[in-house]
């Protein structure tokens, strides 16, 4: 009896899965008949939904395609700046008043700056370079190619607030092959005045960004041991009698 009840489930289970079998294949048929009765007047549907989907598909290949070149294109020119900015600090030294100014203005714009324009000449009003940070605030940049064993003095610092007034500028910007003297950092630090001595020349000239480099402001010109450092490697210019001294009259 067991065998038997098992039987008839066998056979009431096929016949199961043979009624469903024909109702899809039998909507399939309907489906190519139905396509093939009426196709006189759907075939152009048909036609326009095919090439919508054909020209969707073309579209976002092609819209894909141009992300990764525009992206690949971007890191290469990225490398490129910052490849070309790889100077040595010795090659700067070497540079005129203007070709520093010019290295300033390129890397301010391979950071995202915009409108970066040298104005530095004469009527310059204490600016070199002028433009716009990559947030849109408006900045003026002071250049100073001076020797190592200079300083700069407060007085130049002073110099460029005025320029600031006089540009209208959000933000000044002092960079300087060489480094502050004390009494300019004070300036410096009570202005708001962004600097960039050497040593943050040197890193922004290597690949750090100029928003990166504001973020550090202030605290670049190193203890009494970096400055022995300093003296040790650069010499201590010496002011020679009626000559003020080139970096300006403060004390280090």
């Amino acid at each position: 009896m067991a065998a038997q009840r098992r039987a008839r489930r066998r056979r009431k289970k096929r016949a199961r899965g043979r009624g469903r079998a024909v109702p899809s294949g039998g909507g399939l048929l309907l489906g190519l008949l139905a396509l093939a009765v009426f196709w006189s007047r759907i075939w152009v549907y048909v036609v326009v939904l095919a090439a919508l989907a054909a020209a969707g598909a073309l579209g976002w290949w092609l819209w894909r395609t141009d992300r990764l070149v525009r992206g690949r294109d971007r890191a290469w020119r990225r490398q490129d700046a910052v490849a070309a900015g790889h100077r040595t600090l010795a090659e700067v030294d070497g540079m005129t008043g203007t070709e520093f100014e010019d290295l300033v203005a390129a890397l301010c714009r391979r950071d995202g700056c915009g409108g970066v324009r040298r104005v530095g000449g004469s009527g310059d009003q204490g600016a070199d370079v002028v433009g716009r940070l990559p947030d849109g605030r408006s900045m003026v940049v002071q250049c100073k190619r001076y020797a190592p064993s200079a300083v700069v003095a407060s007085r130049e610092v002073r110099d460029l607030l005025g320029s600031k007034v006089h540009f209208g500028a959000d933000v000044a910007v002092f960079v300087t092959t060489t480094r502050f003297s004390g009494q300019a950092m004070d300036v410096v630090l009570r202005n708001g005045i962004i600097a960039l001595n050497r040593d943050l020349l040197g890193l922004w000239n290597s690949g750090a960004s100029l928003p990166s480099l504001m973020g550090v402001n202030g605290s670049g010109q190193g203890d009494a041991r970096h400055l022995a450092r300093w003296r040790s490697t650069y010499g201590r210019k010496k002011r020679r009698p009626g000559r003020p001294l080139r970096g300006g009259p403060d004390a280090v």
